[in-house]
């Protein structure tokens, strides 16, 4: 008989091992999956993790790793701040788009003026707008008790309609033929998040989020207010006995993350994306959730688990292109990683026992 046993002491061994393990299990399952769809699955796992950094074309897809990871780690980074207090932001999809929208606001706004002060107030009202959308269900929770889960995710269907409905109403581009969508902020000079080192991927989002982590980092280990995110994650009662304001923790980590999501959602529509589109949102929002536990809710972690991440995204869609992989066995794939971390995070707290049922 195998069961579980309970550890007296969480295992700090574990704690760490636990996310290595899960890549290699997804590697070993996901391998499986490619066999299934008639692919060699030792091709198919090299060339997601292999080819973007050594490959033939290495030069051209080492800078996407910055590209697709930064969106990740900056939306991850806030929130794992909630999660460690346990606030369960799950909306941050939706977070994203408003911080997309009115980013693209501004800078439509002013089209086509040419000054220096639109991509400052494009951030700003980028971090605003997810702000003001992650404090719907702060607001809700500390007013009302509401589920902060449901109310966020349901907002991210809300945040899609008016996507759609800003990309074929007030923010299509007057030029575009009919088409839906916004101007391409590309070519607007005052308005692009373009390279600050030329040909590296080092756009001011992912810059950003190198800040984030820093930033996250001094705040959880140097400050009182981390503290008070640990405390309220790992003993509650203790948080509440030491005179933490639950209130304002719900408002404030569910206020950060929000606004870092909003910033993530301006950096990319005015940068890689560059215009607002019905398919603006492509799922960082809820691939950033893995990208929080993968990364053990640390900050390091978050961004090695980001970049790990966007190596998957772009082996991915090598393995598209070369092999014929359907998008979706991609997002199992991801999808795996996230399933086995959760699987073999159980060691943390449990070990496994073998014997034989005791008799009645």
């Amino acid at each position: 008989m195998i069961r579980l046993e309970k550890r007296r002491q969480p295992s700090k061994v574990f704690a760490y091992a636990t996310p290595v393990m899960a890549v290699i299990a997804t590697m070993i399952f996901g391998g499986l999956v490619f066999a299934l769809l008639g692919k060699d699955p030792v091709i198919a796992i090299r060339t997601i993790f292999y080819d973007p950094l050594f490959g033939e074309h290495a030069f051209y897809y080492r800078p996407q790793l910055l590209v697709k990871g930064g969106p990740l780690i900056l939306i991850a980074i806030g929130l794992s701040l909630g999660f460690r207090a346990g606030i369960w932001n799950i909306g941050a999809e939706g977070q994203y788009i408003l911080g997309a929208l009115g980013g693209a606001a501004v800078a439509l706004a002013f089209y086509p003026l040419d000054a220096w002060f639109i991509f400052p107030l494009m951030v700003l009202a980028g971090g605003l707008a997810g702000w003001a959308w992650a404090m719907i269900p702060g607001l809700l929770k500390v007013k009302f008790g509401t589920n902060e889960i449901l109310v966020s995710l349901m907002l991210v269907y809300v945040a899609e309609q008016l996507l759609a409905s800003m990309s074929l109403g007030l923010l299509k581009n007057p030029e575009g033929f009919g088409f839906p969508g916004s101007r391409n902020l590309q070519q607007y000079p005052s308005a692009h998040n373009g390279d600050i080192i030329a040909n590296t991927g080092m756009h001011w989002g992912v810059a950003a989020a190198f800040i984030a982590v820093i930033f996250a980092y001094v705040l959880l280990t140097r400050h009182q207010l981390g503290y008070h995110i640990r405390l309220t994650g790992e003993a509650p009662r203790a948080a509440r006995f030491a005179g933490v304001s639950p209130a304002r923790l719900i408002l404030f980590c569910l206020g950060t993350s929000g606004a870092l999501a909003g910033l993530a959602g301006m950096f990319e529509v005015a940068g890689p994306a560059g215009q607002v589109s019905v398919d603006f949102n492509s799922g960082y929002g809820f691939t950033a959730i893995i990208v929080a536990f993968l990364g053990r809710l640390h900050p390091i972690g978050i961004l090695l688990a980001g970049l790990l991440m966007a190596l998957t995204y772009i082996g991915g869609e090598i393995t598209q292109s070369s092999m014929g992989l359907p998008a979706a066995a991609i997002q199992v794939f991801q999808g795996m990683l996230l399933f086995f971390l959760l699987a073999v995070d159980v060691l943390t707290n449990y070990r496994l026992r073998f014997g034989a049922r005791a008799s009645a």
